[in-house]
């Protein structure tokens, strides 16, 4: 250690010892429990030493390990561990520890440990924050509103219409998730170096008692391959650029020039000179914070490219901090996103009041002339099209005398309607409530939509249950099985 130069240790093993002790150390702890009960269990590890390094173990003060400065005594926070059950047993006896184990499969272990609680992390605030997206949909099923495409007023719809659409693309993350959870928890501990061992070792045993769904296969790729961290960053990528969709969207919606949103006290400012002010930084946060960790996770994929397909640093110590802390911002934009839009208001009538202005029903007005008149759509569109256009020449004489003069010089036949059933066409609740086709906007439908949403919810909530009481008897299990060492 005395050879490494004052360089090296500043700007390396000392940041690298200070990341490991809050990241990882409670992974080593219990990989250290796990492989000692399977060395007991398979006669490698004698009772009596096993008994004396479980002893040494449960004497490591991990509060003491998080307190103590990176002395430069020994390389990372591994030696420094092994040096604490030397201390507690002696070495002949502590050095049976690492009998057929690296570093390097411990490495990887405690990297998976910590990005599977990673993972579910993530994926409970998306639950929490798809149920505040179901409970305001339910609560603006008629709503309505005039949505934009291309960034131009577009059609009606309603509040809780565009709200499922969030909500589905939330539930389309759960999946991604569960599975990148699914790859990441397999157990490489075993695989040694990279060639696994000859000690007649239980990587089952060991899978087990961490809590994992079971060993990974070959050891070589234990080692080597990142595809199981990629993955979970690609799905934690995927959703935070569909978040910050959303978010940028509200924040349009809380300008004065929209004022269709307006968030609760605790999560907006005032400006220190313009008190008219209502500022929503909570959002403004939750999208700088998102794109924060979304550029994390390139960071991530762009670190791993083009490395040797082995073992290698740029995947270890100097890029784990990057993947929980893209983890950590993750949880904290859908958290805080989450929490905003439980106190979100949506001004009904502001909403439904501009919702036609700019035609935006003209293409019910089409689809009434396809219906009631068997018109082509592109004829019933070009009817339309020219309604518009001559009413913004003549806007004070009735809409249904320039609908038969149009219609009478693109048929030479006019088509005729009371100003009254025009009315009724042209009408921004009409237009959603006439279009109950499956995932429409009418409220039967997105009511329907709702309740299938809300069964997703409660079964990706009970995966998660059910994922998260596996570690926890996992736990459990290890400390009863090492205590009886």
């Amino acid at each position: 250690m005395a050879g490494f130069a004052p360089e090296y240790i500043k700007y390396v093993l000392n940041e690298n010892f200070e990341d490991a002790k809050s990241l990882f150390l409670r992974p080593l702890m219990a990989i250290h429990y796990a492989h000692l009960t399977m060395l007991a269990a398979q006669g490698i590890v004698s009772p009596e030493d096993a008994h004396a390094i479980r002893e040494a173990l449960d004497s490591v003060s991990q509060e003491a390990v998080r307190l103590a400065p990176f002395d430069g005594k020994c390389e990372d926070l591994f030696y420094f561990v092994d040096r604490l059950i030397v201390n507690g047993c002696g070495a002949d006896i502590a050095g049976r520890l690492h009998t057929a184990r690296s570093r390097n499969d411990i490495d990887m272990t405690m990297y998976r440990m910590r990005q599977r609680e990673a993972v579910l992390e993530l994926l409970l605030a998306s639950l929490d924050l798809r149920e505040v997206l179901l409970e305001l949909a339910e609560r603006h099923r008629d709503t309505i509103f005039a949505v934009h495409t291309h960034t131009q007023r577009a059609q009606p719809t309603t509040v809780a219409h565009y709200l499922l659409a969030v909500a589905e693309q939330l539930e389309r993350d759960a999946p991604r998730l569960t599975a990148a959870y699914e790859r990441t928890n397999r157990n490489p501990l075993g695989a040694c170096a990279i060639t696994g061992t000859g000690f007649p070792i239980d990587r089952q045993l060991t899978s087990d008692l961490l809590g994992f769904r079971g060993p990974t296969c070959n050891t070589y790729g234990s080692i080597a391959t990142v595809d199981y961290l990629l993955e979970s960053v690609s799905a934690a990528a995927v959703l935070l650029a569909g978040l910050g969709r959303f978010v940028q969207d509200q924040l349009l919606w809380s300008s004065a020039e929209f004022n269709y949103l307006r968030l609760g006290d605790g999560f907006v400012q005032s400006s220190s000179i313009m008190p008219q002010k209502r500022n929503p930084v909570a959002l403004e946060h939750a999208r700088a914070i998102g794109s924060k960790a979304l550029g994390q996770a390139m960071a991530i994929v762009t670190t791993v490219h083009n490395t040797p397909f082995g073992d290698i640093v740029d995947t270890e110590d100097d890029l784990q901090p990057l993947v929980f802390a893209m983890f950590r911002d993750a949880v904290r934009t859908v958290r805080l996103v989450a929490a905003a839009m439980r106190t979100a208001e949506f001004d009904a009538g502001r909403l439904e009041a501009r919702a036609g202005d700019g035609w935006t029903t003209l293409t019910e007005l089409a689809d009434t002339l396809v219906r009631d008149h068997g018109l082509p759509f592109q004829a019933a569109h070009a009817i339309a099209g020219r309604l518009m256009a001559v009413h913004a020449e003549n806007a004070s004489r009735p809409l249904a005398e320039l609908l038969a003069e149009v219609s009478q010089g693109l048929l030479g036949a006019p088509i005729r309607y009371s100003e009254e059933e025009l009315a009724t066409i042209l009408s921004p609740r009409h237009f959603v409530n006439i279009r109950q086709t499956w995932g429409g906007p009418a409220p039967g439908e997105t009511a329907r939509a709702a309740q299938a949403s809300r069964i997703r919810l409660e079964a990706d909530g009970e995966w998660l249950r059910q994922a998260t009481e596996a570690l926890r008897v996992a736990e459990k299990r290890l400390a009863e099985r090492s205590a009886a060492l």
